[in-house]
C-alpha cells in the first residue's frame, strides 16, 4: 500500500507559479497529482528553496572582517577565511556548519550547492555536518582532484587564480559538476571561465555584451548572489541582462558576510532587479533545481516533494493580492507552517 500526503490550499503551481485552489497529492516521493478543489485558500503551498552557491565552512567565521576587500577577506591562500579555516579544529568546524545546516532547515531550503574548502578533509568535514539533516547537498569539492573524486563535482575559485583545465577534464571524465567563479571583482576571468565549458559560472557581476553574448550562445547558467557583491562592494550584478540570456539561479554566498536565508536573498535581488517576482522564484527553486541537476524546485507532476507550506494570512502575509510578489519580497522564515522534505515522503 502506496504512502500518501495531501496538501491543500493555494499551490504556486509550475513554472509560472500560478496561484490554484487545490490539493498536491505526495506518494511514495513524488508528486503524484494537483487537483483543484474548494480547500481553505490560506495556505500557500510552493517548491522549497534550492541555494545555488554557498560557502558554508565560514560559518565559523560570521561577521569577521569588516571594511577588508574581497580579496582580503577570502582570497585563496591567504585571505582572512582561509587563515581562520586553518586554524580551526575539525570539531569546531563541523559544529559551526550543523547550525549553518539547521538554519538553512528551519528557512525552507530543500537543497545547498556548496563550494567546500579543505580538500577531503573539507568533503568529509561537510559529511559530518550533514548527517542526520533532512536537508540536501550537492558538494563541489575544491582545491584538488580527489576533493572532485569524494564529491559531487568541482568549484573553482576563479580563473586569475589558476589553470583549472586539469581539473575541468577529471571532471568532466567524471561526469560530475564543474562550477566557476567568474566576474566578481573584474571582467578579466570571465572569458577564461567560459573557456573551460564549465557547468555554471557564479557572480558575472562585470560581464560586459562580449560575455553576455558568450553566455547566451553557449546557454551556461549564471548563479547570482547580490547581497554578498554589495557587501564586498564588487557591484551589482546585471540579473534582468543575465535573465534575457540564459537561466539565473540565487545562491546566497560566504555564510562569513550574509545568512543563507533565501527569503533575504529573494527580497534583495527583487528590489535591486528590474525582473518580475515570478524570475527571482524560479531563481530561487527551480532554475537552482536545474543548475545542480536535481528533480525538486517545482509544483510539477513527477517531481520530489521537496515543499513549502507558508501561512499566507499569517500578520505578515494577510491581506497580500498577489501571493507570489508577496512570497518573494515580502515572507520570511516566520510565515512558515511546514516545509515537505523527500526524506519525509
Amino acid at each position: 500500500m502506496s504512502d500518501q500526503t495531501i496538501l491543500s490550499g493555494t499551490v504556486l503551481r509550475g513554472r509560472e507559479f500560478e496561484p490554484t485552489e487545490g490539493r498536491v497529492i505526495i506518494e511514495d516521493g513524488e508528486i503524484t497529482a494537483i487537483e483543484e478543489a474548494t480547500v481553505d485558500p490560506s495556505s500557500w503551498i510552493l517548491p522549497a528553496f534550492v541555494n545555488a552557491h554557498t560557502h558554508i565552512g565560514d560559518s565559523i567565521a560570521k561577521e569577521a572582517g569588516g571594511g577588508l576587500t574581497l580579496e582580503e577577506l577570502v582570497a585563496p591562500p591567504d585571505g582572512l577565511k582561509h587563515r581562520l579555516l586553518a586554524d580551526v579544529s575539525q570539531s569546531e568546524l563541523v559544529a559551526a556548519m550543523k547550525r549553518t545546516i539547521s538554519f538553512m532547515e528551519r528557512g525552507g531550503t530543500a537543497t545547498f550547492v556548496e563550494f567546500r574548502e579543505g580538500g577531503v578533509d573539507g568533503i568529509e568535514a561537510i559529511r559530518t555536518a550533514m548527517h542526520g539533516s533532512p536537508v540536501e547537498s550537492v558538494v563541489l569539492g575544491r582545491e584538488s582532484i580527489e576533493a572532485m573524486e569524494e564529491s559531487d563535482g568541482f568549484g573553482a575559485s576563479g580563473a586569475n587564480d589558476g589553470d583549472f583545465t586539469r581539473e575541468r577534464n577529471a571532471t568532466a571524465r567524471a561526469e560530475k559538476l564543474f562550477g566557476i567563479h567568474a566576474g566578481e571583482v573584474d571582467a578579466n576571468d570571465i572569458n577564461p571561465a567560459l573557456d573551460l565549458e564549465p557547468d555554471f559560472l557564479v557572480h558575472m557581476v562585470h560581464a560586459e555584451s562580449l560575455h553576455l553574448d558568450r553566455v547566451a550562445d553557449s546557454s551556461v547558467p549564471v548563479v547570482v548572489c547580490p547581497r554578498s557583491n554589495v557587501v564586498t562592494d564588487v557591484g551589482v550584478p546585471p540579473i534582468a541582462e543575465l535573465t534575457e540570456r540564459t537561466t539565473v539561479a540565487l545562491g546566497t554566498d560566504n555564510v562569513m558576510l550574509n545568512s543563507p536565508s533565501m527569503f533575504r536573498e529573494m527580497e534583495f535581488a527583487a528590489k535591486l532587479a528590474d525582473v518580475s517576482a515570478a524570475e527571482v522564484l524560479r531563481m530561487a527553486t527551480i532554475n537552482g533545481a536545474d543548475v545542480a541537476g536535481l528533480n525538486n524546485g517545482l509544483v510539477a507532476e513527477g517531481r520530489d516533494p521537496d515543499l513549502l507550506v507558508l501561512d499566507g494570512d499569517s500578520d505578515n502575509l494577510c491581506g497580500a493580492r498577489d501571493p507570489v510578489r508577496a512570497v518573494v519580497r515580502r515572507a520570511g522564515i516566520d510565515d512558515i507552517e511546514r516545509v515537505h522534505r523527500t526524506a519525509n515522503a
